[in-house]
């Protein structure tokens, strides 16, 4: 019985975000997409330990669901106008063919994100219903892309699908006139996919293949679809170029590697030649967006020969321009990981302490990590490790656990010698990891 439910489990989180799509694209309501999906897995959990699981488990559970779906329509009375126009539909249709991939908006997934992200909705709804609803995230992954706590999200997405009822915002694909509006929402819901799978919020794995996959095939087909959009390039160039290290970010047994340590003969050279010809492109025509910037820092890490030689002051300067672009505290964060590999530990951490009072950054561990790095290479050991073990009371993913505890144990023991040996700090980001 455990392997069928690991068998549902799988399936349903690789195809939920297809499933959903298909489900509101056919009945036009996110509330009952959902219930009858996961009526389907437990249906799944039921017959699959008798009838064997399915050459197509995606297809039987989104027969299923749909089948359940018209059940519910037919005993609410509310709904019998509707079921009827459904019906009618379907016989003048035929059979439910798979989407084609041409047309304005050729992934049914991608339809949906659009649909989502919505103008009537704030930005930050938008994409925190996209990522739960479609993107296969769980709640508290969202709630990690935000930095908020999980209640706190679980608050937003329910008054964002709150809004959609009363405002009536109907799923539909948008006009090809209403894309650019709706296009930084969708932005941001394919970088958060994109990295939960490059560097899992929790779990035992460090990354997460199928959503960085699943976020670099959607950009391709975005930037089809939307070709003169320069974000949109800069946002499939970021993504190829960081995944490009995708391999070397984990040692034998899944332990975290960090970009000094890195093997960068195990980099995809393909990807890395692909994303810099797309920064070219994202630079030309105008102002910088915000996507563009992060790949060009991407692109100068991706061209060092090691972390010595890597232009740290291009670096910088990259970062004093995406902080005039768009201001954050990660991003503030990832410019202090540069500033220390460019003036060195003591200007990082300078500016790490005029963080330490930002109300987005509480509980994320990358900024005690960060902090405790350079303590550590400064000799100031015990400092060091009462930051290593704030980092490790708030990290979720067993990898990075794992590095920050033999990193902890290190400093311990250095506390009764001179200091431990220097080493170049840990980034936060996905772009310098």
């Amino acid at each position: 019985m455990n392997g069928v439910a690991g068998s549902v489990e799988s399936v349903f989180r690789e195809e939920r975000g297809r499933l959903l799509a298909a489900l509101v694209h056919r009945f036009g309501d996110l509330d009952l997409a959902e219930e009858v999906a996961s009526e389907a897995v437990a249906a799944a959990l039921e017959r699959w330990p008798v009838d064997g699981v399915p050459a197509r488990p995606g297809a039987w559970l989104l027969t299923t669901a749909r089948r359940k779906a018209v059940d519910r329509l037919r005993r609410d009375r509310a709904y019998a106008a509707r079921l009827a126009v459904l019906q009618a539909e379907a016989d003048r249709d035929g059979p439910a063919a798979p989407p084609a991939e041409d047309g304005d908006v050729p992934d049914e997934r991608l339809r949906l994100f659009f649909t989502c992200c919505h103008p009537a909705l704030p930005l930050d709804a938008q994409v925190a219903l996209t990522l739960r609803c479609l993107g296969g995230l769980s709640t508290p992954e969202v709630a990690r892309a935000f930095l908020v706590p999980p209640a706190t999200m679980a608050q937003r997405i329910v008054r964002a699908k709150r809004k959609i009822k009363a405002a009536r915002i109907p799923f539909r694909v948008p006009e090809a006139d209403e894309l650019p509006a709706r296009l930084p929402g969708v932005l941001r819901v394919l970088y958060a996919i994109f990295t939960e799978g490059y560097a899992a919020s929790a779990g035992p794995e460090l990354v997460r293949g199928d959503l960085a996959d699943e976020a670099i095939r959607l950009a391709r087909i975005l930037r089809r679809l939307l070709p003169l959009e320069r974000e949109v390039t800069g946002l499939l160039a970021l993504l190829l170029l960081v995944d490009a290290r995708r391999d070397a970010r984990t040692g034998p047994d899944g332990q975290l590697v960090l970009l000094a340590d890195q093997d960068r003969s195990r980099w995809d050279r393909g990807s890395i030649e692909e994303g810099r010809a797309l920064v070219v492109a994202a630079l030309r025509g105008g102002p910088p967006g915000p996507y563009a910037l992060q790949a060009a820092i991407a692109a100068v890490h991706d061209e060092a020969a090691d972390v010595a030689t890597t232009d740290w002051p291009q670096v910088v300067a990259l970062y004093d321009v995406l902080t005039d672009v768009a201001p954050s505290p990660v991003v503030a964060l990832n410019r202090a990981v540069a500033v220390a590999m460019r003036d060195g530990p003591a200007a990082g951490l300078a500016l790490l302490d005029g963080l330490a009072g930002e109300e987005r950054l509480r509980g994320y561990h990358l900024l005690p990590a960060v902090r405790a790095d350079l303590l550590r290479r400064l000799g100031r050991c015990g400092e060091a490790a009462a930051a290593y073990e704030e980092a490790l009371a708030a990290v979720g993913n067993d990898a990075e656990r794992e590095y920050l505890a033999r990193r902890l144990e290190e400093v311990r023991a250095a506390v009764r010698s001179c200091g431990g040996p220097p080493a170049p700090a840990a980034s936060p980001s996905p772009g310098a990891g």
